[in-house]
C-alpha cells in the first residue's frame, strides 16, 4: 500500500514537471496535472494538500540546480587538497556546465527576473539549501570560509548571479557584450576570465 502511494505521487510529481516544461508555471494546474498523471485530481489533495504542496515536492525532487557532488567531483579529499583558487575555478567550471544543461532551470530563472510565484519560492529555499551544504562540503562551515583574506561567499554569489543571468538570457539572445553566449567557446572565455580572477585575488 505504502510502494502504491509512494508510485502515485512520484507519478503526479513527473506529470507536474511535464506540465511545467511544456506549458509554463500560469497552466500548472490541479486539473492540467491530473490529465497528464491520468489520475483523479483528488489524489492531489489526498497526498500532497493540494497544488502548493505538490508544486513543494516537485521542487524538492526535481534535478533544478546542480548537486555537491556534480560541482565538486567524485573526489572531495582531492579537491579539498587544492589551492583555494582552483577549488573556486573549478567550482564555477562545473556550476556553468550544470545550469546550461538545465533548460528547465534556465525557464525558471528568467521566470524570477520578472516574477515570483510559488515555484520560484520553493526553488529559492532548494539553492539556498544547496549553498550552505556545498560551503560545509569544501569549508565545512562559513565561519572557516571567512578566515580567508578575500570574501569567498560574496566572490561565489557574483560569479553565480553572473552565470545564471547570462545562462537564462542565452534562451533568447544570441550575443552579450560581443560574446556568443549560446556557445562553449563563449562560456570558456567566461570562465576562463572567473579563473584568472581568483587567481589574481588569492
Amino acid at each position: 500500500m505504502a510502494r502504491d502511494r509512494r508510485e502515485t505521487e512520484q507519478r503526479l510529481v513527473d506529470a507536474a514537471g511535464r506540465v511545467l516544461a511544456r506549458d509554463g508555471f500560469k497552466k500548472l494546474g490541479v486539473n492540467a496535472i491530473a490529465r497528464e498523471a491520468s489520475l483523479d485530481k483528488v489524489l492531489i489533495y489526498r497526498y500532497f494538500d493540494g497544488l502548493s504542496g505538490l508544486i513543494k515536492a516537485y521542487a524538492e525532487q526535481g534535478d533544478f540546480w546542480p548537486s555537491v557532488k556534480e560541482l565538486l567531483g567524485d573526489d572531495l579529499a582531492g579537491f579539498q587538497t587544492r589551492p583555494l583558487d582552483e577549488q573556486l575555478g573549478q567550482l564555477m567550471c562545473n556550476y556553468v556546465a550544470g545550469i546550461r544543461r538545465r533548460p528547465l532551470t534556465l525557464q525558471i530563472l528568467a521566470w524570477e527576473m520578472v516574477e515570483r510565484n510559488e515555484l520560484t519560492a520553493h526553488l529559492e529555499k532548494v539553492r539556498e539549501k544547496l549553498g550552505s551544504d556545498l560551503f560545509e562540503q569544501i569549508w565545512r562551515s562559513k565561519q572557516e570560509a571567512a578566515n580567508y583574506a578575500v570574501d569567498i561567499e560574496a566572490l561565489v554569489t557574483i560569479f553565480s548571479a553572473c552565470t545564471n543571468y547570462l545562462a537564462a538570457r542565452s534562451e533568447n539572445i544570441r550575443v552579450f557584450n560581443g560574446i556568443d553566449i549560446t556557445q562553449d567557446e563563449g562560456w570558456h572565455r567566461l570562465t576562463d576570465m572567473m579563473k584568472k580572477i581568483c587567481k589574481a585575488l588569492i
